[in-house]
């Protein structure tokens, strides 16, 4: 309880580490996660610094895993799921993984190459092979004995008188471009060329990245030596493959055939080489993880061995870190291991510093409570050894929400999907999701189950359930009505004088208020009063909290000065109203018909109080006869409350800064190295500091009615969407046809629920829950000046690697 309350105390420490068990030592360190280190090098460059080859090593073993693991995602091998955290290597092991990643890498790049080239190979090989196939038809012999010559292979001719020659070229071009190269070729033969093309129908391999690729066969027919140069620059150009192409017949089948056989050959090698690759990259996927952490641990200790300065004299490194005092035992026994795992003859050593210097603040937070940390930190970190306010948002936070959510229904569904994600809380947790609303809900998942739970608890106090009351107990209220009347009648009023039994409801709120008219302003009258009193004393309770820092602190003088009047100034107003309605609530109530018609305004009563005004100088002549006053002599002692409140005034002005300039307090009240504050504005702080506390305690007494708002407009929103949306299933569901209007209406009222009630509503209750908790309850003495404690553990290094990624 005590690191709940309060955060560790910390100690700064100094290292003094041998060359060769420096390396061990924070390898044990690191997985300890109890040291922040401090960068003694500031001023030294990265690339200066005594580690930086070895982090260079580490970079270097992190880009061929990253390449590795590249491979592996590209051919579809399955990484099997971590099971092993493996610890940081050791020297020899570290030269044994990088000969390893260093031969394991060149064996892929090898096989990639290969796997390349014999791809290539078998694109143009399958290519050559359609190309010969489609354009059979292209190639006829001609009747007026014109000769066919190939350029880009074997030439055709007629032995026989010719009155011309023919020649052509035949290749292979990207679909995409068919369009564009044939009208390039019109253009730049204006026409004296005749172009054939045919799509191939199966989309080819790209070898490089192994995207499907639509490709189209052509022949191009031309005459003349000038226009055969035009036509290969166009089809350069165009990036076409150009292959032979026969133009006898049987040439082109025994092509074909050879062809074919070589594209057979090629198949067996290339299922061969991928056999080959395939084993290769599953024997790697499987030790890829632990590779990968031990290459993120060694580059993490080299990293924070940088940190350290060298003693070159003594050949040690010495380096300085925050401690827990309760983790220095663990910290020297890390030592003394690391040194007996290199076997060092010099042991390693721990020095404590004195130092004034204000250390990092450590919480000890588990799974259930680091959610609750993460509100405050959101606000503000603890400063030192400051009370710590998460230990109790624990209860206020979940409470306050349920106050201004407060329907059992909503809040059992809530409650479920935080029970859901804890009882997957290790599936989810390894999965890592990459959705960061999925993650903050996660984070705070235990909150989100509070908050089910206290939901649950305040619907049933309100007898709120989906906007309906449940009637478990009866009613403890006598009608005079008979049944047509309270059948048929939307306007009875529920009159405590003459229905109420005296008789208290066990628990909750009588269901009886379901249908009355003057519900809303029942629940009203005491949601308000209701959330004034929480708020006081969730204020009175953080002003209190005062008191223990300045007990910790040495400050106890400023009980008397600050706290003190503090806490009688909001006593003696505002806990004072809260009073009032007790005495309202007990004092007038049935049977005494005179006493619920005299009660007297709550708010009136402190209006007049705060103005030194008699309350029956401006009373109603129609309530002459009653009494305003609750008791005897009730308005001197309300005088005398607010003169007492003003005294307390200028004890929160005056006193500290006298303290501080007549009393010695100055030197107690500023640190060692640190300046003192001028007394000029010593006055100003605390005179700031007295005008806030006071408007302040007006202002966060009225925010907390936001408990009030908040809850009626839930109730409200809940009442509407059932009335406009489920009733009206239920009115028109009489027919035969009855179940399925009633369950469309009930798909909308579920969803409208879950989306608007839930959702938003809850969100928003959240919110304002954060609000009150940091603004009107952490103000009253958090001040939340300190900075982290963020300890050197390789666990934490991994997890944020892991997000950013």
């Amino acid at each position: 309880m005590g690191d709940l309350f309060r955060s560790e105390e910390m100690a700064l420490c100094q290292l003094f580490l041998q060359l060769e068990s420096s390396y061990p030592s924070l390898s044990l360190l690191g997985e300890q996660g109890i040291v922040q280190f401090r960068d003694l090098n500031e001023g030294v460059n990265q690339f200066q610094r005594k580690f930086i080859s070895e982090v260079r090593r580490c970079d270097e073993m992190e880009r061929k895993l990253r390449y590795i693991e590249g491979e592996i995602v590209k051919e579809k091998v399955k990484i099997p799921d971590p099971t092993v955290n493996p610890p940081a290597p050791n020297p020899r092991q570290i030269i044994d993984l990088e000969a390893q990643l260093e031969h394991i890498e060149t064996e892929i790049i090898e096989s990639s190459s290969n796997s390349v080239n014999l791809k290539l190979n078998f694109m143009e090989l399958t290519e050559l092979k359609t190309l010969l196939e489609k354009t059979q038809p292209f190639f006829q012999e001609h009747e007026d004995g014109t000769i066919i010559t190939g350029d880009i292979g074997t030439v055709a001719e007629d032995q026989g008188g010719t009155r011309g020659q023919l020649g052509f070229v035949a290749g292979v071009i990207p679909r995409i471009k068919k369009v564009g190269f044939e009208r390039m070729l019109w253009r730049i033969s204006r026409g004296n060329v005749f172009l054939r093309q045919v799509d191939i129908e199966k989309p080819l391999e790209d070898p490089q990245t192994g995207l499907p690729v639509e490709k189209t066969i052509f022949v191009v027919f031309y005459q003349g030596d000038e226009l055969k140069s035009r036509v290969k620059k166009v089809c350069s150009g165009f990036h076409a493959s150009f292959y032979p192409c026969p133009s006898s017949y049987t040439e082109r089948m025994d092509m074909i055939k050879g062809v074919k056989a070589r594209i057979e050959d090629l198949t067996t090698v290339l299922n061969q080489t991928r056999e080959h690759r395939q084993r290769v990259l599953s024997s790697v996927a499987k030790e890829l993880h632990s590779w990968s952490i031990m290459v993120r641990k060694m580059k993490a200790v080299y990293h924070t061995l940088n940190m350290f300065n060298m003693d070159v004299s003594r050949k040690c490194l010495i380096g300085e870190c925050w401690v827990p005092v309760k983790e220095i035992n663990k910290v020297q026994a890390a030592l003394i291991e690391g040194g007996k795992v290199s076997g060092s003859s010099i042991a390693s050593f721990l020095n404590i510093l004195h130092t004034h210097e204000e250390p990092p603040t450590y919480f000890r937070a588990n799974k259930f409570t680091y959610g609750f940390h993460a509100l405050i930190e959101a606000y503000g970190v603890a400063t030192y050894r400051e009370v710590n306010p998460g230990l109790y948002t624990i209860i206020t936070f979940p409470f306050l929400f349920a106050v201004m959510f407060g329907d059992a229904g909503h809040g059992l569904i809530l409650a479920l999907f935080g029970g859901f994600m804890l009882l997957k809380e290790k599936k989810f947790m390894s999965a890592k999701s990459s959705n960061e609303i999925w993650n903050m809900m996660f984070g705070g998942r235990y909150i989100i189950f509070l908050m089910g739970l206290f939901s649950i608890y305040t619907g049933l106090i309100y007898n709120d359930i989906f906007s309906k009351m449940g009637n478990i107990f009866g009613t403890h209220w006598q009608f005079t009505y008979n049944a047509s009347t309270l059948l048929n009648n939307s306007n009875l009023q529920l009159d405590p004088v003459t229905m109420y039994t005296q008789d208290p409801y066990w628990f909750g709120m009588d269901p009886v208020w379901q249908s009355a008219s003057n519900k809303i302003i029942f629940q009203n009258s005491f949601k308000m009063k209701l959330s004034i009193i929480i708020g006081v004393i969730h204020m009175v309770f953080g002003v209190c909290m005062s008191v223990v820092n300045h007990g910790y602190f040495g400050n106890g003088i400023y009980v008397l000065l600050e706290f003190l009047p503090q806490v009688l100034f909001l006593i003696l107003l505002f806990a004072y109203m809260c009073v009032l309605m007790f005495m309202k609530w007990i004092l007038y109530g049935p049977p005494d018909h005179e006493s619920i018609y005299c009660a007297p305004s709550v708010l009136i009563t402190f209006i007049n109080m705060m103005l030194f005004k008699d309350s029956k100088s401006g009373q109603d002549p129609k309530f002459k006869d009653c009494d305003p006053y609750m008791y005897p002599y009730q308005n001197s002692i309300q005088m005398g409350l607010v003169l007492l409140a003003v005294l307390c005034i200028p004890v929160m002005l005056l006193g500290k800064p006298i303290y501080l300039l007549c009393c010695g307090g100055l030197k107690k009240h500023h640190k060692e190295g640190q300046e003192e504050e001028p007394a000029g504005e010593i006055w100003i702080h605390q005179a700031i500091h007295t005008v806030e506390y006071i408007l302040s305690t007006i202002s966060h007494t009225a925010s907390y009615l936001r408990l009030w708002a908040l809850s009626l407009a839930h109730a409200q929103l809940s009442e509407v969407l059932w009335q406009m949306v489920f009733n009206m299933g239920l009115v028109m569901g009489i027919e035969y046809y009855g179940g399925i209007i009633i369950y469309i209406f009930f798909a909308f009222w579920a969803f409208g629920t879950i989306a608007i009630l839930i959702l938003m509503e809850g969100l928003s209750a959240f919110l304002h829950t954060l609000r009150l908790h940091w603004v009107e309850f952490c103000s009253k003495f958090y001040s939340g000046n300190g900075y982290l404690f963020i300890p050197f553990s390789f666990k934490r290094i991994i997890s944020q690697e892991d997000e950013e990624e």
